[in-house]
């Protein structure tokens, strides 16, 4: 009779079937992530004595089921990104592992649908399937958004397949892209806007005080005052932290009324960006004073933008004067032209003209004696040959003096018009 058993500590036992019959089943659950391999030795003794035995070793490889789902390597993520950035960016990448094996272990990367401020995720970033690289996908603002979150969900390729899901937090660093805005004084075109400082002012008097603003963070938003330019230098300062304006001297009779003060407000960022504001002051313990005084800055504002505006009107004038008179001579020129073709078309005779005869009856005409004039004309229009007027005395005009002026023709033979050679006299 023949015994058959195998090692321990491992999940198998040994089972007869029948006679000489063995079986190996397991005693426990495999799992293939703690021990993918088991090498089974099995002894085999018959029961003579001395006893005799055999052994064989049995390797047993453990299948894959798709039992595990992904796992990331951290629980939360987060990243930075300054602002201003360009589309297509790389953030940083999520990374998740599977214990299963080939197909069942490998991992696919999908942005979970969600929203930010009412729009979708998918327009702020995206993440590559294959391996998790994060990307923006516009240029991000922090004075728009500081920072948002969302869901990565990692899923493996088994059937069917298991995923788990990870927050990632994105926050926007400022860069210095504002300059300071002034609230106050409020820079008007249309009034004017001063400040009042009466004569017996003392040291330290606090005139006015410069406020501004920077819609950036940290040090690009630390504002610093400063003085560019005053009407006098000895009399104002600026606080360098606090913008405040104050006297830096006793005021005296000898100050002239109108102060303008030019204060740049700057701040910290690299580059620093700045911006400028004008404070007027007037230096006087009455309104009329003060009135008198600043109507100049409102008569020179109104005197440049009067002389803005002539000039712009005695451009336009002038611009279309000479339009109109680029079309009329254009006009005339194309007008002369068609007539011009109109006539060398045309089929009309040429109606000859003749000069008159001039008669001194009385003594005192231009011309005293007969003169025979030879008029050249042509037979046709189209054509340039000409024909002379032989000499002779068939047709004659006359002036006769009894008249008003009218013009007799004394026929002699022929009408001049059926003469083609007919001479002209004149008396």
């Amino acid at each position: 009779m023949v015994e058959c058993s195998i090692d321990e500590n491992i999940p198998f036992v040994m089972k007869s079937s029948s006679n000489n019959f063995f079986t190996v089943v397991t005693d426990s659950e495999l799992d293939r992530e703690r021990v993918s391999e088991y090498n089974i030795n099995v002894t085999c003794s018959d029961e003579g004595v001395p006893s005799l035995s055999s052994s064989v070793t049995l390797t047993l490889q453990v299948s894959d089921v798709n039992d595990n789902a992904p796992v990331f390597e951290r629980s939360s993520y987060e990243a930075y990104i300054l602002e201003n950035n360009s589309p297509g960016l790389s953030i940083f990448t999520v990374k998740a592992r599977d214990a299963d094996w080939k197909q069942n272990a490998r991992v696919s990367y999908i942005l979970d649908d969600s929203t930010i401020n009412g729009v979708p995720v998918s327009s702020y970033v995206s993440v590559s399937a294959d391996n998790g690289v994060i990307q923006a996908v516009r240029s991000f603002d922090y004075e728009q958004i500081k920072e948002f979150q969302f869901r990565v969900k990692a899923q493996d390729g088994g059937s069917p397949p298991l995923s788990s899901n990870v927050t990632v937090k994105i926050m926007i660093q400022d860069q210095n892209d504002n300059a300071p805005q002034v609230l106050y004084p409020v820079q008007t075109s249309s009034s004017l806007v001063a400040e009042m400082v009466p004569r017996s002012a003392d040291v330290g008097y606090l005139v006015t005080k410069v406020v501004a603003v920077d819609v950036d963070s940290g040090q690009n938003a630390w504002l610093s005052y400063k003085m560019q330019k005053t009407t006098d230098r000895a009399l104002f300062e600026v606080g360098l932290q606090n913008g405040e304006i104050r006297t830096i001297r006793q005021v005296t009779d000898k100050d002239v009324v109108k102060q303008r003060l030019t204060v740049v407000v700057e701040d910290n960022g690299q580059p620093s960006r700045s911006a400028t504001v004008n404070v007027n002051v007037a230096v006087a313990d009455s309104f009329p004073e003060v009135l008198s005084e600043f109507t100049d800055f409102t008569h020179e504002k109104e005197y440049n933008d009067n002389l803005t505006f002539y000039l712009v009107l005695a451009l336009a004038v002038v611009s279309f004067l000479f339009i109109t008179c680029l079309v009329v001579i254009i006009s005339v020129k194309i007008y002369r032209w068609r007539q011009s073709r109109i006539l060398y078309h045309s089929n009309l005779p040429v109606i000859p003209y003749y000069p008159p005869r001039y008669a001194d009856t009385l003594g005192t005409g231009t011309l005293q004696h007969a003169y025979n004039y030879e008029v050249c004309r042509t037979t046709d229009s189209r054509k340039s040959d000409c024909k002379f007027s032989r000499p002779g005395s068939q047709n004659v005009l006359i002036m006769d003096p009894s008249t008003t002026g009218t013009m007799q023709r004394m026929q002699s033979g022929k009408n001049i018009l059926d003469e083609p050679d007919s001479p002209i006299e004149v008396n």
